[in-house]
């Protein structure tokens, strides 16, 4: 491959788009031309400002809104979602590429409303009827389940948090992260709802309350699990900032190690080495370097784990 060809090839790479011999052609290319190899770095910085760049979203009152006059509205309807989802495929039964048509409508119509909790987090009992304090008398946790959530909305300045859902009725509770039931909703939530929206806003509640246990595993599981690179990398940055110990390197060294997103792993690394120079070397983490930065399928980070030992042993 040449310079052209690789320059042609260059968009192809950013979004993993080539194939197995074209890929193994660039990468070789990439490793041997210095000038290509930098104008790739730019053009990977220009796509992270890109894909960083703040995309506006609806208020959450204005999508809880939205859902509770949804929810109304389908209230009302004698026969339910059965009935309509059942005449609306009816009505187009003669014609199977409207059919079609009408199935792929009623996915993304699906996708949007996609408010349902995993079973772990929808077996969850809270309080039912009219928006409630966090406060209720425990006997209130009957057998309500939560069927969906449509607001998470933490106050950073008081360190509360107010949590809109749907069980049998829609259900209000607000508080601290003190209180058990707030924490145990937003720690199943984080591990299993899923819309990332609401994992997102979850996240942030949840990061004002980083010493807990159950929270600290949820930011955790999320950093390694969520199957969003946003909401992972969020987590990661939450993770970077939390006191650190064996479990935030070894966590943290997996990301760098397994990670689908190659911007999830350089941060990963760049967390890593602000943790091992502000507390001293982990032999280990140091070994993991060395290796990726010889082995490591992505070009990026190879390179980020060699300038990353480098500052390690003192070298740049």
């Amino acid at each position: 491959m040449n310079c052209k060809e690789f320059e042609n090839a260059s968009a192809l790479y950013l979004y993993d788009e080539l194939r197995g011999s074209e890929r193994a052609e660039f990468e070789a290319h990439l490793a041997a031309c210095a000038a290509c190899r930098a104008r790739l770095e730019e053009s990977q910085r220009l796509h992270r400002l890109l894909t960083d760049c703040p995309r506006p979203e609806p208020t959450p009152d204005l999508l809880a809104r939205c859902r509770q006059t949804l929810d109304e509205a389908l209230d009302h309807e004698e026969l339910g979602w059965r009935s309509l989802l059942r005449g609306w495929m009816w009505s187009f039964g003669a014609a199977p590429a409207t059919r079609a048509a009408a199935a792929l409508t009623l996915i993304v119509f699906g996708f949007g409303l996609g408010w349902t909790l995993r079973p772990r987090a929808a077996a969850l009992p809270v309080a039912g009827g009219e928006p409630t304090q966090a406060g209720f008398n425990p006997s209130d946790l009957s057998n309500l389940h939560i069927r969906s959530i449509s607001q998470v909305t933490p106050d950073p300045q008081s360190g509360g948090v107010r949590i809109t859902l749907d069980a049998e009725r829609r259900v209000t509770l607000e508080g601290s992260l003190d209180d058990p039931r707030i924490r145990q909703v937003l720690v199943d939530t984080m591990k299993g709802y899923d819309n990332p929206g609401i994992r997102r806003d979850t996240l942030d509640a949840l990061r004002m309350q980083t010493d807990d246990p159950s929270v600290r595993g949820a930011l955790m599981y999320a950093m390694a699990r969520d199957p969003n690179a946003g909401v992972r990398l969020e987590a990661l940055k939450t993770v970077q900032h939390m006191e650190c110990g064996a479990d935030t390197h070894q966590g943290l060294l997996n990301v760098v190690e397994h990670d689908s997103n190659a911007g999830v792993r350089a941060a990963a690394i760049d967390a890593l080495v602000q943790h091992l120079q502000q507390e001293g070397m982990d032999d280990a983490v140091l070994a993991a370097f060395e290796r990726l930065a010889t082995s490591d399928r992505d070009p990026v980070v190879r390179m980020r784990c060699l300038t990353a030992v480098r500052r390690l042993q003192g070298n740049g």
